[in-house]
């Protein structure tokens, strides 16, 4: 087998583990929609409870397609408070679909929630134990796809990089370079930019909170920083250059937004570490 072929199987593989990583990544995170499934009137009923929402509108849960005798409710408050839980009755649109909305809140600003469906005088608690959710800002497309595309990348040739330096390639230094290069203008220069639109605040990692998501960003860049220097000092040091790769796959199995920004009900202040 040629060396030509040799590095596109590689490339492929790095690929489809990147890809399965930053699934893993996301699918795990505080964010992600709660999914599940509910039998009522002889029908499956797919659904999903939200996690995470926008500042500019209000969150609305949506159910299609169901019996018009099925209905429903949301029982909501605000986070880490004593407040008595506020009832929404589901509404149902023109088009078949049954619907509630949770009042927007602040950036960083989180409710707890249960939802229920009704059919023939029962109640069916589709989570028994309240989902959280959280808002954030609006963050500009041409900001957040640029960020999501250069953190992909990063973590591409971090893969590919780490694999070039077991086989004692000749490219290693080439793919450190640009994968410390994706992984400073995708977390270190966009990422703040998205913390700021998301939660007023362009860094929330150490000193200043405990934000896994720019701390992550943080380690994985000085490692990677340390590899290149090392190579750029002598090609033949590619020890480090494994580290890094294997530190950068360790910070991406973190769920992401893991003890994110938060605000305090009380004080009315963003805080981390939560």
């Amino acid at each position: 087998m040629s060396n030509k072929i040799k590095s596109i199987l590689w490339w492929v593989f790095a690929i489809i583990f990147t890809l399965s990583i930053a699934t893993y990544q996301r699918m795990t995170g505080p964010t992600y929609p709660v999914s599940g499934k509910i039998s009522l009137a002889n029908k499956d009923i797919k659904y999903q409870l939200l996690r995470s929402h926008v500042t500019s509108s209000n969150a609305k849960l949506e159910f299609k397609d169901l019996d018009t005798a099925i209905t429903g409710s949301i029982l909501y408050r605000r986070y880490k408070t004593d407040e008595q839980w506020q009832e929404v009755t589901m509404k149902r649109d023109d088009k078949n679909v049954l619907y509630a909305e949770m009042p927007a809140q602040p950036m960083a600003g989180k409710l707890e929630y249960k939802a229920f469906l009704n059919y023939k005088n029962e109640s069916f608690a589709l989570n028994p134990l309240p989902v959280v959710i959280r808002f954030k800002g609006d963050v500009p497309a041409f900001i957040m796809i640029p960020h999501i595309l250069f953190m992909f990348l990063a973590m591409l040739f971090s893969t590919r990089t780490g694999i070039e330096a077991l086989r004692r390639g000749s490219k290693t230094f080439n793919y450190a370079i640009i994968t410390l290069g994706t992984l400073f203008f995708g977390g270190i220069v966009l990422g703040p930019i998205v913390q700021k639109y998301a939660f007023d605040a362009y860094w929330t990692g150490w000193p200043f909170g405990q934000d896994l998501t720019d701390n992550k960003a943080m380690i994985g860049f000085i490692f990677w920083a340390i590899a290149v220097y090392l190579l750029f000092k002598d090609k033949t040091k590619r020890t480090m250059v494994v580290v890094a790769s294997v530190v950068l796959l360790l910070v991406y199995m973190i769920p992401h937004s893991m003890f994110g920004s938060e605000l305090n009900t009380k004080t009315g202040k963003v805080v981390t570490g939560k």
